[in-house]
């Protein structure tokens, strides 16, 4: 009998080898097709099957899963978006071309394309910001202009806050169009601009699976423009009005977008309507969130996620009420790692689930406004809101790094004068 596996699409730096432990444990072999396997580390750490295939090309990974035929029973199809949405979008379309469990791929490419969302969820009434769709620099100021400032500017398809950023004046506005029009941002599709009123309060993240809303969490950010998670709680402090209108407004995003099967998640910010909603995300999102979650809940949405993908029953029990959040180690200045110090004292504080730092000493630091600024992160759980975020603080107060500041332009060939390391909290 064929060996099973399940064909993994991309990997992903935070949820990748989740999913490849998680296939293991319930007796799938796990092979992994990317447009390039060394930029996934765990891969070659953990002895994954990793092929090199053009990941954007649906003809490429049918011929690439046909040939898997002949030595694997493929039990299932599944992936990761990255910067790429088009991705997943091939995902649910193996799955209908080899008749395998999986999402619908007219849902799938209504969500990564964010004005079509836009259009689909503002045509059933769902409560959005006011948005305008620009194609040049022109376009991007007279939008602008309409809706008012302060405004969002942000590619139309992409994820991880890349190229998004919040512009307060009209300076602002025509700088970040510079950026995005300007060949410094690498596009994944035609040039186009999404113009959004910004949506003050609050922000919250709804995670669904199927058509039942599983978690809610609250989340914060660092210093904008940019918009990098400094913190995320589950569960969010919500009334109970508070919560059913959030679950309301997600609810009505499935039916406006068709979506249902599998994972989604819905950022919201409550602001003076009530709940708005940001994006709708039809996956599951990365980060450290599906840690939280099995946190606070005693539920693997990524186990649970596979068990959908390869055809089994799942279990969408919640099995114990806690507390559970983390803390981004975010640097304020660019320059290179000297050091860092204090994980092994911060992860033995009672309460502290994990400790970890992305990157090594002597590894260059260059801030990008988006996902890829995170340096760390620090998770604690306990019975309570407040008890959970004092044990977070008392870690971080543990933790320090040193970041020397890149000489100045010009000045990369002479001697910099020596730099006296001192404990520099991350924020």
């Amino acid at each position: 009998m064929a060996r099973r596996a399940l064909i993994l699409l991309e990997g992903h730096r935070s949820i990748g080898l989740l999913y490849v432990k998680a296939a293991q444990r319930l007796g799938v072999y796990p092979v992994t097709l990317s447009a390039d396997p060394t930029c996934h580390d765990y891969l070659a750490a953990e002895g994954i099957e990793a092929i090199q295939v053009d990941t954007d090309n649906l003809e490429a990974l049918i011929r690439e899963c046909s040939g898997l035929r002949a030595t694997y029973d493929i039990a299932g199809i599944t992936g990761f978006s990255g910067a790429d949405e088009s991705v997943y979008a091939n995902v649910s379309k193996l799955c209908r071309h080899f008749d395998l469990p999986g999402p619908n791929p007219v849902s799938i490419e209504r969500c990564c394309d964010k004005f079509t969302q836009r259009q689909c969820l503002a045509e059933a009434g769902v409560p959005i910001p006011a948005y305008r769709l620009a194609a040049n620099a022109a376009e991007v100021e007279s939008a602008a202009a309409e809706i008012g400032l302060p405004v969002i500017v942000k590619p139309a398809v992409g994820s991880g806050s890349i190229g998004v950023r919040l512009c307060r004046n009209a300076s602002e506005v025509a700088e970040h169009t510079t950026y995005l029009f300007g060949g410094r941002h690498i596009w994944r599709s035609w040039p186009r601009v999404l113009v959004e009123e910004f949506a003050q309060g609050p922000f919250y993240g709804a995670n669904i699976m199927g058509n039942e809303v599983i978690a809610i969490a609250a989340g914060d950010f660092g210093r904008p423009p940019h918009f990098v998670f400094r913190e995320v709680t589950y569960p969010a402090l919500l009334t109970d009005e508070e919560h059913e209108r959030i679950t309301d407004v997600s609810l009505s995003c499935l039916r406006a977008l068709g979506l249902g099967w599998g994972p989604t998640n819905i950022e919201l910010r409550w602001t003076k309507r009530g709940p708005v909603v940001i994006e709708v995300n039809p996956r599951l999102v990365g980060g450290t969130d599906p840690q939280l979650v099995r946190l606070a809940y005693g539920l693997d949405l990524v186990s649970e996620h596979i068990k959908l993908v390869i055809g089994q029953e799942w279990d969408l029990r919640r099995r114990h009420p806690r507390s559970a959040a983390v803390r981004y180690l975010i640097p304020d200045r660019d320059g290179t790692l000297d050091w860092n110090a204090g994980d092994s004292q911060a992860a033995a504080i009672s309460g502290v689930a994990e400790v970890k730092f992305y990157i090594e000493p002597k590894t260059p630091v260059v801030r990008k406004g988006d996902y890829r600024d995170r340096i760390g992160h620090v998770i604690a759980v306990s019975s309570s809101a407040a008890h959970t975020e004092a044990i977070l603080q008392h870690a971080i107060d543990l933790i320090g790094c040193s970041i020397t500041p890149f000489p100045p332009v010009g000045e990369q060939g002479q001697t910099a004068a020596p730099h006296v390391p001192k404990r520099r909290k991350t924020r």
